[in-house]
């Protein structure tokens, strides 16, 4: 059987729907998490050498570049809790449907706006 459907191999005009782009934006968020746990490791210990390299770590977490830094790292937290809950409660069998899932991962995205307007204003 010969197959005349049309193939779309180019990914940039496929239209994903809200759901899957929350799902894989799920794992960039962790993958991204794990970077951050690098560089804040890598920060804490250079603030435990001594108390001159303390001074300067609080000096560099006080700078603007290290506090954007610092908010991108709570984002990504924060959306990936959230998208984390949300999968755990699809596991339960709740919001499995078509509406529930777009319903839930617009609930996501609301709430990781919420949490990183508050994020941010706790920072500064």
């Amino acid at each position: 059987m010969i197959d005349k459907r049309p193939v779309n191999l180019d990914i940039g005009t496929i239209k994903l729907p809200i759901s899957a782009l929350v799902s894989i934006l799920h794992r960039v968020s962790g993958v991204a998490l794990i970077g951050a746990i690098a560089i804040l490791l890598g920060l804490l210990d250079y603030s435990l050498r001594s108390a001159e390299d303390f001074a300067a770590a609080v000096a560099c977490l006080d700078s603007v570049p290290m506090k954007l830094l610092l908010l991108a790292v709570l984002a990504a937290f924060i959306y990936h809790l959230m998208a984390g809950i949300r999968h755990l409660v699809m596991e339960f069998g709740f919001g499995e449907s078509l509406e529930g899932g777009r319903k839930s991962a617009a609930a996501v995205i609301a709430v990781t706006v919420i949490g990183v307007v508050l994020a941010g204003g706790w920072l500064w």
